[in-house]
């Protein structure tokens, strides 16, 4: 059970653990990792176990007897989460004004295989963790409470990570999380004052300026123009979509080489840095604001400095233009390795 805090003026909200919590984390436990197939008992009960079979996909769930063999994705709830269903309906008034963390946890493990990081994950086996990201997306959004569905990778200990192997998390929140909040606003102004997605101008750009990182059929990824951090990229569809949970298996399979392709070529260019990845999606209950769905990914080479902390002012000592010229030749190589190019 946790609680929403929010800031004295600023729209802002921080998740605090509440007084009478416990604090448990459950990564890697007398040499045991809980992701790892086996150790299924140290997590919670699958609520989605994908298995891969004769190619054929069949999505089943741990019982209360028996637990799914032979996965190849698994998802269940966390057991340390952000936001919990289970949370206490308190609150306190302004200035001090909390709010129960309420909300759904879920862990996605994207492989049986401990070692098998994201960057060297196959083809196949991202596209069977998209399916599963979707399927969960879609489940997610259907239910009472869940106005936000947030998607995002923690890779390596200094990102975040509880352990090293390969997961996701999708967390669900109450309101619009205030990047989102922002990003939609701005938007929904570009589109009044000029009659079209801003996503969409800012594709058609960078589709042939000297940002560009890699191109395939449906997806385009590009350093930002004002990047924040050093290598930096962004992932767009071409076409205008605002919702990742409505885009096609086509779409989902040129995604999957796409982001192994990057993540895979981000990795051997700047040796392995650990990374965030998030997907930034459009509410999909009843909101008029949209965004153009789009994955962001930030590869952790360096520090934050007090000018960034203290007054939202970011430093990029490494020009985008730079970043993707470095990650484009090394993208490039490893999607042609990918695809059979020799």
């Amino acid at each position: 059970m946790k609680d929403l805090r929010k800031d004295y003026v600023l729209d802002r909200f921080v998740v605090v653990p509440a007084a009478s919590n416990r604090v448990e984390s459950r990564d890697i436990v007398d040499g045991k990792c809980p992701y790892c197939p086996g150790n299924e008992s140290m997590t919670s009960p699958s609520v989605l176990s994908l298995v891969a079979q004769d190619g054929m996909l069949q999505r089943l769930s741990d019982s209360e007897d028996s637990v799914v063999d032979g996965w190849s994705v698994r998802v269940f709830e966390s057991n340390d989460p952000v936001v919990s269903t289970t949370s206490s309906s308190s609150y306190s008034d302004k200035p001090l004004y909390s709010e129960p963390a309420f909300g759904y946890h879920q862990i996605v493990v994207s492989t049986p295989d401990h070692k098998q990081g994201f960057q060297n994950m196959t083809v196949e086996q991202w596209s069977n963790v998209l399916v599963v990201v979707q399927d969960r997306v879609r489940w997610l959004y259907t239910q009472k409470g869940v106005t936000y569905v947030a998607i995002y990778i923690n890779s390596g200990i200094s990102a975040g990570a509880k352990t090293p192997h390969s997961h996701m998390n999708i967390v669900t929140f109450s309101a619009i999380p205030p990047i989102i909040e922002l990003e939609a606003e701005g938007a929904h102004r570009h589109m009044n004052e000029n009659g079209n997605c801003p996503a969409c101008s800012m594709i058609s750009v960078e589709s042939s300026g000297p940002r560009q990182v890699l191109a395939t059929d449906n997806f385009l990824s590009f350093c930002p123009w004002a990047s924040t951090y050093p290598y930096e990229f962004w992932i767009y569809p071409k076409r205008h979509v605002t919702s990742f949970s409505k885009i096609t298996q086509k779409e989902i399979s040129d995604l999957a080489l796409m982001l192994r392709a990057t993540l895979g070529g981000m990795s051997k260019a700047l040796d392995g840095a650990p990374f965030n990845l998030v997907f930034h999606l459009s509410p999909e209950k009843k909101n008029s604001r949209q965004i153009h769905w789009h994955i962001e990914v930030y590869p952790l080479t360096g520090n934050i400095s007090g000018l960034e902390r203290g007054f939202g002012v970011s430093v990029n000592n490494t020009r985008p233009e730079k970043s993707a010229e470095v990650l484009g030749s090394a993208c490039r190589k490893e999607l042609a390795s990918l695809v059979g190019i020799t």
